[in-house]
């Protein structure tokens, strides 16, 4: 299975066009986007079952009625997936000691987050923790792709 890691969309419909036009060229299965969306980007993720998270910035109940009504799911302010025996957490990041405790808990064999802009890929312990970068507001846009079947992590940077 191949997953579309996004976050800080922002509603920023160039860069996010960009990254879904990434999605397409790795054909993922499934994108999980870690907040700060942008309620006018929804419409992109249509090809894939889409997983988002609220960030900081993002109007919670507002953007759980537009993520429904998209299709997709919203799972507030964390959520959390099983794929092939993997558990998977996501949220935003910017609650830094929930993140924290996250990653720590060492129940998680992924922890996603986005809110620094940056791009991570680190180890803790049994757990791997991925920042796939940011769309908006970023020294240089990226997402990342990740391919459950070998946990290879791939940040593609965006043009």
């Amino acid at each position: 299975m191949r997953i579309g890691l996004i976050s800080d969309t922002h509603g920023d419909v160039f860069g996010t066009q960009a990254a879904v036009h990434q999605f397409q060229a790795f054909e993922v299965d499934l994108v999980i986007h870690m907040g700060d969306v942008g309620e006018g980007i929804l419409g992109f993720f249509s090809d894939w079952p889409t997983h988002f998270v609220a960030g900081n910035t993002d109007y919670t109940d507002s953007l759980g009625a537009a993520i429904d009504a998209a299709g997709q799911t919203f799972h507030g302010r964390f959520g959390q997936l099983e794929i092939d025996d993997r558990r998977i957490a996501f949220l935003h990041g910017d609650d830094i000691r929930r993140l924290n405790r996250t990653i720590e808990s060492g129940q998680w064999s992924f922890v996603f987050h986005g809110h620094t802009h940056f791009p991570r890929d680190q180890r803790a312990g049994d757990t791997r923790v991925v920042n796939p970068g940011a769309i908006h507001r970023a020294h240089r846009p990226s997402v990342a792709i990740l391919e459950l079947d070998d946990d290879r992590v791939t940040h593609v940077a965006l043009a």
